[in-house]
């Protein structure tokens, strides 16, 4: 096929999904739009279908792990059917009787979604799942890699929705192995664009013409404070920064310790699996060994990923990541960028101010906007953070790669997106979720005049600084 044989194909995919959704939307109701999420939902939940999906996604991309990608299936997708359940998508969703304003909800239309190949299921369920309950259609662009994945969940969609009699069209993909040419004209001619992945798509998707739901890239950094529970806090970084391998951009990158608790809280870390070294010339010339991050080293199991660093005879048998000590920050300090992997740099603060100073510095050269974590007892510096450092997320005594994209046991909305607000380049700073597939049309009515006297709203100024 040609160049223009493959755009002419991304427009007949767009063309069907777009007839599909004005159907769609002409016949809907809330429990149609319920009905097919949750169709949706079981087509990746269904234990069999998630392990065949888990497996698929192991085998096709090299990446993560197979057991922690049903759990992240199960879990990510369960957590984001109990956030819609009770949300109003359709008709008239709120009516307030001071301002005179009804709103009623609208869908969007064509959602254009490119999936990474890290979470070529969980991520495009994901998607779909919102875009169906809010009364949209949607046509995914996966990575080459994520396709099979890609293809097989939209087979299990598909199944579901004959049982329901739903529309099949509602639910597509761009046809096989992909190419920029025919992402770019998803991304043009769909009426919002989600984009998770590489930092290309992204600008792509900003520069398209299209409205763009995308996020920026991670770098996740953590402090451990003098006041922390060492063992807690050892035990949750380790569960997190091991967890698929470290595929999520919500994986711990880099830990600041500060100087009273370093000894501590490296000994704590050593019975949790982690395991320090001290060499980092060795590792970074094992790591990037080309200027580019070694695939044999990316988002793999612990005994494959200390192989090809060469550390399998120098640590402990049952090391689950390395902490590897650096001090540099920036380009000519690859430790403290994204690393997709069970390596983690870590970094010693003087004090906790120093420590801030040290994370500020990391999201300065990568990964600004994302999220930071803290484990500490000391509520007012959590605060700090939030005031200091450029993130959109601090998170507070948790396992970060389950907390970043909520859990359920904290109150952020289930997402495998997370937006990084002008920090990370982003339109938003939120979880992406169901509210952004959405949109709303206001009825505004006459209500009684509010109008206040100039010197209500300037009293105070012209105190202070006179007429």
């Amino acid at each position: 096929m040609t160049v223009q044989d493959d755009l002419h194909e991304v427009e007949a995919i767009v063309a069907r999904a777009r007839k599909a959704q004005k159907a769609y939307e002409a016949g809907g109701s809330q429990a149609r739009y319920d009905r097919a999420a949750q169709a949706a939902g079981w087509a990746i939940m269904e234990p069999a279908r998630n392990r065949a999906l888990a497996e698929l996604a192991v085998q096709t991309t090299g990446l993560g792990n197979v057991a922690d990608k049903i759990i992240k299936n199960h879990r990510k997708t369960l957590g984001l059917m109990r956030d819609i359940a009770p949300a109003k998508t359709y008709g008239v969703i709120s009516e307030n009787a001071d301002t005179g304003i009804t709103e009623i909800a609208r869908p969007i239309g064509v959602i254009g979604a490119v999936v990474p190949s890290t979470n070529p299921a969980a991520t495009p369920a994901n998607n779909i799942i919102n875009a169906l309950k809010c009364g949209n259609a949607i046509v995914l662009s996966p990575s080459p890699k994520g396709v099979p994945a890609c293809e097989t969940l939209i087979a299990y969609i598909h199944a579901e929705f004959d049982k329901i009699g739903e529309d099949r069209d509602l639910v597509q993909m761009v046809q096989g192995a992909g190419s920029k040419e025919k992402t770019q004209r998803l991304l043009e001619i769909s009426d919002t664009i989600v984009v998770t992945g590489s930092q290309n798509n992204v600008r792509r998707a900003y520069t398209s013409g299209t409205p763009a739901l995308a996020v920026g890239a991670g770098n996740v950094t953590v402090i451990v404070d003098e006041t922390s529970d060492l063992k807690a806090a050892a035990e949750k970084i380790t569960a997190s920064k091991t967890f698929d391998n470290a595929t999520s951009c919500s994986s711990e990158n880099a830990l600041v310790v500060v100087d009273a608790v370093y000894d501590a809280f490296v000994a704590a870390l050593a019975q949790a699996g982690g395991t320090l070294v001290r060499d980092e010339a060795a590792i970074v010339a094992k790591l990037w060994p080309d200027g580019h991050l070694n695939r044999a080293v990316i988002a793999q199991d612990a005994d494959k990923m200390l192989i090809a660093l060469g550390m399998e005879n120098d640590v402990p048998k049952d090391t689950k990541f390395l902490a590897v000590e650096t001090k540099g920050i920036g380009p000519d300090h690859p430790l403290s960028g994204e690393k997709l992997s069970r390596v983690a740099a870590l970094y010693r603060a003087t004090d906790f101010e120093d420590a801030v100073q040290i994370v500020s510095d990391i999201l300065a050269y990568q990964g600004a906007g994302h999220s930071v974590g803290l484990h500490s007892t000391d509520e007012g510096r959590a605060v700090v953070l939030g005031q200091a450092i450029p993130t959109c997320r601090v998170i507070v005594n948790q396992a970060h790669c389950f907390a970043t994209g909520g859990a359920f046991n904290n109150g952020m909305p289930f997402s495998l997106s997370m937006g990084c607000g002008s920090w990370g380049g982003n339109s938003i700073d939120d979880n992406v979720h169901w509210k952004h597939f959405m949109q709303t049309t206001k009825i505004i009515r006459e209500i009684p005049e509010v109008e206040p006297a100039v010197e209500d709203i300037f009293a105070g100024y012209w105190d202070a600084a006179g007429k």
